[in-house]
């Protein structure tokens, strides 16, 4: 192991500790993020729009290449790059109120953020296994959640004192994060290619040529690269543009005495991930065979076309809490799903590759990011945002039907152990 760490702590805890600074961390950040891009930076609808093509475009250059460094050399230390250059992007957004320093920003926590895309995924699968990981998963999605109900709590308060507060304090914690894993991280059952023959393109070629096979040769890994390119095309459009209908098309009533956007977007925030950390804890103590299930295809299926109407629902409603309750429901089945998706594709790639597969599939989200986001805001722009929305959720269309068409391929799928209900 070329980077020891000074101090190994137990891997599984330390997954958990590092997801749940970070979504505590993130929460900070994002909880007002774009109240601060219209109140304190006076950004208009295309700016912001731009704002999320700068993010995308920095994420789909550098997704791969940062995948393939991880599988080379050190998926402890490309985690340990990704957090301080995240934390780096979000202390210049905050301590510089400027479009042009808002979009270097989503340059340089894009970039960070490639370096942990599946670099953490592949680490802890090689620490604790293929056949306890979707455990795991499913444990640390609840952790994160937890922890991003105290940031989302922790941003409200902030912000009623500065709203650019928040995002500095999150930079300063991802580096310190960043430090905390030099110190504590161990990794111990990766096996990086030797110094001598690292030091060349042929090496990352090689690389990234398997990957490429792994999802051309396996239907579950290929058809997971498509759903999420769709996914992307509908999402950028979505994640800019619903903050601006409930701001544009709403009123809120008087909260804690104040109408004020920032303590509203705080507390729909921390309902959305309350409803969606209780669905979690639910349908795991439920019906965990559904949830670990070695080919879910079918809950998969069902939870797109949940999301499908939420997203749909939210752009017909007239009301703003029918609006509310179909994103909130839509949040909640992608919540269910992420885990559930994240080890089906864990258990249909190897070692040698799996931080390469993992990015091409973040790769592919980008990409429909990028694609589909800047049509959908003309269109908004055209016609109405209800127009532009409508056409997002339909954009989803397909992806119940490629679940449902995926079949069991026992030549790929490894069979894990029956694993114990995470409470």
């Amino acid at each position: 192991m070329p980077f020891p760490a000074y101090r190994a702590a137990d891997p599984v805890r330390t997954y958990y500790a590092f997801n749940g600074v970070w979504s505590f961390l993130s929460a900070l950040t994002f909880t007002l993020s774009m109240v601060y891009y219209v109140k304190d930076v006076g950004l208009s609808p295309l700016q912001m729009v731009l704002v999320g093509t700068t993010l995308e475009v920095a994420c789909f250059l550098f997704e791969v290449p940062t995948g393939i460094v991880a599988d080379l050399y050190s998926r402890r230390l490309s985690i340990i790059i990704g957090f301080t250059l995240i934390g780096a992007g979000f202390l210049l957004q905050g301590l510089v109120p400027a479009f042009i320093a808002i979009l270097a920003a989503q340059v340089l926590w894009g970039i960070g953020y490639t370096f942990t895309s599946g670099a953490d995924q592949a680490w802890i699968t090689d620490e604790v296994g293929e056949d306890r990981v979707g455990r795991v998963f499913v444990r640390e999605q609840q952790v994160n959640l937890t922890a991003k109900i105290a940031g989302t709590i922790s941003a409200g308060a902030l912000g009623l004192l500065s709203l650019p507060l928040p995002m500095i304090l999150s930079g300063v914690g991802m580096v310190l994060l960043a430090l905390g894993l030099a110190v504590f991280m161990r990794e111990e059952n990766f096996h990086p290619t030797p110094k001598a023959e690292r030091e060349t393109f042929r090496q990352m070629g090689d690389t990234f040529k398997h990957g490429l096979a792994v999802a051309r040769r396996r239907p579950v890994v290929r058809t997971l690269v498509l759903i999420s390119l769709i996914s992307g095309l509908s999402s950028e459009a979505f994640d800019r543009l619903w903050s601006v209908k409930i701001l544009n098309d709403f009123s809120f009533p008087s909260l804690f005495g104040t109408s004020d956007p920032a303590v509203w977007f705080a507390v729909l925030s921390l309902i959305g991930t309350f409803l969606a950390l209780t669905a979690s804890l639910v349908v795991n103590k439920v019906s965990p065979e559904r949830v670990n299930s070695l080919h879910p295809n079918g809950l998969l299926a069902l939870l797109s076309g949940i999301q499908l109407a939420g997203v749909i629902g939210f752009a017909l409603a007239g009301h703003l809490w029918l609006a509310l309750a179909a994103m909130w429901i839509g949040t909640v089945a992608g919540t269910i799903a992420y885990p559930v998706e994240s080890a089906w594709l864990n258990r249909n790639v190897d070692s040698r590759s799996r931080a390469t597969v993992i990015s091409m599939v973040s790769q592919s989200n980008a990409i429909g990011q990028v694609v589909g986001g800047p049509p959908l805001g003309a269109l908004a722009g055209r016609t109405s945002l209800r127009t532009a929305l409508v056409v997002s959720g339909l954009i989803l269309t397909p992806i119940p039907l490629l679940y449902l068409r995926l079949r069991p391929d026992r030549r790929t799928e490894v069979p894990a152990e029956p694993e114990a209900t995470a409470a």
